[in-house]
């Protein structure tokens, strides 16, 4: 006698980051989860920079301090007290590698702060490696606009 297969389970969410869409796209486990969830080593900076934009999404303060470099970290983000942004997606336009121990990811993130308008933050971010670990060390913005296609 044979039985049927139950049915599949849901697919796990997309992971925050993942906008590019098509086979690009991966689940929250197989892609940030994997850092902010499971203390697994970020292995580029591009990697830091798109788990930094999850952690974001999820209000993860601990995480955004744990890889911001203790040279420029905030004591803390006030991600509870700010009003929440609602995060839309991320674009890297940019990872340029500047040396091993030195990178600049340059991306477009999209945001809404309450019921408002949708913004553009347009950041180079600056990164670190010490001792196998990338740290975020700080960012230019090259364009904060607000948007009404969004």
């Amino acid at each position: 006698m044979t039985t049927k297969p139950g049915p599949l389970p849901p697919p796990l969410p997309r992971c925050p980051c993942s906008v590019d869409g098509g086979d690009q796209a991966k689940t929250y486990a197989d892609c940030c989860g994997r850092y902010l969830d499971d203390g697994e080593a970020v292995p580029t900076a591009e990697a830091l920079m798109r788990s930094r934009y999850t952690a974001y999404t999820l209000s993860r303060e601990e995480y955004l301090l744990a890889t911001w470099h203790r040279s420029t970290r905030p004591d803390s983000l006030g991600l509870g007290s700010a009003p929440r942004s609602r995060w839309l997606g991320l674009e890297v336009r940019r990872h340029e590698q500047r040396g091993a121990d030195h990178a600049a990811v340059e991306f477009v993130a999209r945001y809404k702060v309450g019921g408002g308008r949708a913004h553009r933050l347009h950041e180079i971010s600056q990164f670190v490696c010490e001792a196998g670990q990338w740290f975020y060390m700080n960012g230019n913005i090259a364009i904060a606009e607000n948007t009404s296609d969004l």
